[in-house]
């Protein structure tokens, strides 16, 4: 099976992306609870034009992220492995099981409290990370596997997109909106009218984010409009689409993702913490991610396939999806974001980091040792015959 030189170019620096991410995270821990911890808070929370530095990353650099993940998005449904209902049936229904399933463990826990519009914590997929892990096991990991979980993360992060739009938007400034939408509108007309420079469609993206940002509705969906304004043409390597994706690769990866990391885990950990990840929030967001993660996963793909909706690569058995369906159980960033727009009490939006971290790092581990067992003993077997 072959893979496309932008997708070799994502899966290289999402890997890489992943492991300063980890690093990122860990130096912010760690500065958070030194002696220079009060003096580390304070920086990110320094005033820049009106606004914090933390505001800035989470509601500016991360709509480019998103813009990232819409450019994506539009490839795998132009020419990419969405593009063909058949190849793609099996991610997009392991994708629905994975947020479903947490989604309704958490809520099985929350329904009905203070916490339960935490219910799409757990129903995130971070693919940088995913794929940083997945990079550990060598040239073992079939393609097939390594297109099974990007395809699942990308259609993750469309239902992340559109949690955000429905579920975790504000009071709505309708005028700003409209404006934010004609914006959109004018974009679209200019990409029928195979408008291919990408400056317009940059300087219309700003003024779109700006109106969004002021109109109640999260301003990092403005990226992912963008990215559909944006002209793909047909899958050539010169249209403006893949460029500008080409070209926001790196600093994402190596820029963008390691900021918010940095921003957003520089949390004080008191004495005590262990007790709170018994409240039912924390609880919630742990089981949904560790278990309800690779059961949605495993069991929707399952169904699939007995059903004939979808079929199971050749090379994959059903213990390699159980393996991909912990590693997709690693929610991190979109986790981490999703709770910030959840809860406004500060205190349970650091309690809902912690866990967060502690799940993925228990199902990224969990998914390494599986798929390190069972892809092993295909390539023995494979060696026996």
């Amino acid at each position: 099976m072959k893979l496309t030189k932008l997708y070799n170019e994502f899966f290289k620096s999402e890997k890489k992306g992943g492991l300063i991410l980890v690093f990122a995270t860990t130096i912010s821990l760690v500065l958070a609870n030194s002696a220079w911890s009060e003096d580390y808070i304070s920086l990110w929370q320094a005033d820049l034009g009106g606004h914090s530095i933390i505001q800035w990353i989470n509601d500016g650099l991360m709509a480019i992220f998103f813009l990232l993940i819409g450019l994506e998005l539009e490839r795998e449904f132009y020419c990419g492995e969405l593009s063909d209902i058949k190849k793609a049936s099996l991610p997009i229904v392991g994708a629905i099981g994975g947020m479903l399933v947490p989604a309704a463990l958490y809520l099985l826990l929350n329904f009905g409290t203070e916490t339960q519009a935490g219910a799409g914590i757990p129903m995130a997929t971070d693919i940088a990370l995913v794929l940083g892990i997945l990079s550990l096991l060598g040239n073992r990991v079939p393609v097939s596997l390594k297109i099974f979980l990007t395809a699942l993360a990308v259609i993750d992060d469309l239902g992340a997109i559109i949690e955000i739009t429905i579920f975790y938007s504000g009071t709505v400034v309708f005028s700003n909106l409209l404006i934010a939408l004609g914006t959109f509108g004018i974009l679209v007309v200019l990409n029928r009218l195979n408008v291919r420079n990408l400056i317009p469609y940059l300087v219309g993206g700003v003024a779109m984010w700006y109106f969004m940002l002021h109109s109640g509705v999260h301003a990092t969906i403005t990226g992912a409009m963008l990215a559909f304004a944006i002209p793909f043409g047909y899958c050539g390597e010169k249209s403006p689409s893949n460029i500008l994706q080409h070209y926001l690769h790196k600093p994402v990866a190596f820029l963008i993702l390691p900021l918010f990391a940095a921003a957003n885990m520089c949390i004080p950990i008191g004495e005590g913490w262990q007790s709170s990840l018994v409240d039912a929030n924390n609880l919630g967001i742990v089981l949904g991610l560790v278990v309800g993660k690779p059961l949605g996963i495993w069991l929707f793909s399952y169904i699939g396939v007995v059903l004939g909706f979808c079929a199971l690569p050749s090379d994959l058995k059903w213990k390699n999806i159980v393996g991909a369906g912990f590693l997709g159980g690693i929610g991190f960033t979109m986790s981490i974001f999703i709770a910030i727009l959840a809860f406004d009490d500060e205190t349970i939006v650091n309690s809902s980091k912690i866990a967060i971290i502690i799940a993925s790092i228990l199902a990224g581990i969990i998914g390494l040792l599986v798929l390190r067992l069972t892809l092993k003993a295909q390539v023995d077997n494979n060696e026996g015959v």
